[in-house]
């Protein structure tokens, strides 16, 4: 016997798994949604001596993800903790956590709060947003791209996403650096963001 989906059974299935379709994705149901501490990565990349790459991250991050019934009026608020900075490197940590850097004591924090969505294309989306590193706010833009929503063996709604951003740190007064005898400086002026996740559906 021929089994035939209809409309109805295809939104029973969505609304049990958690997510319902948009434009061509599956994407989760409306509601609010928090990064999963275990499931993160908030890093970056910074030029060194010219010739090579830093990469370090932020091992304490908070972020609240509100999808909206409307999925292009979501929003999302995140806070990362300034003295969680590590490279693999304690000497240079420690000075990132100094006042050359991030002056973790006084600013404890960096937040980020979107502002729009401002366009999409697939799974790909670009999240207008502004950027606060000690006290200082800029506007920035990030490309984000959905990986998909499940349900977790424990019952969870959960989706992943990426999303990844270059900013001038020195907007921030991030401005530390050495001029090098062959010429250029220490640390590049430009600095990759780069981040990974999974956010849990609350409630």
């Amino acid at each position: 016997m021929r089994y035939q989906r209809d409309e109805e059974t295809v939104m029973t299935e969505s609304t049990a798994a958690g997510t319902r379709p948009y434009d061509g994705l599956q994407i989760p149901a409306a509601g609010t949604y928090e990064l999963d501490a275990a499931h993160k990565r908030v890093g970056f990349v910074a030029r060194h001596l010219m010739v090579s790459k830093v990469r370090g991250n932020f091992a304490e991050a908070t972020a609240t993800i509100t999808i909206a019934e409307d999925p292009l009026q979501s929003t999302v608020v995140a806070e990362i903790v300034t003295a969680s900075v590590q490279t693999g490197q304690v000497d240079r940590d420690n000075h990132l956590r100094t006042g050359d850097f991030f002056e973790a004591e006084k600013y404890p924090t960096m937040n980020f709060r979107s502002t729009g969505i401002k366009s999409h294309s697939g799974a790909e989306f670009v999240l207008d947003g502004d950027l606060t590193i000690k006290g200082v706010t800029k506007p920035v833009e990030l490309v984000v791209e959905f990986e998909g929503a499940t349900v977790s063996p424990y019952g969870q709604s959960v989706f992943g996403f990426s999303a990844t951003t270059e900013v001038d740190r020195e907007e921030w007064g991030l401005t530390w650096n050495m001029a090098l005898e062959s010429g250029g400086v220490m640390i590049g002026k430009k600095v990759k963001i780069e981040i990974e996740g999974e956010a849990i559906r609350q409630g």
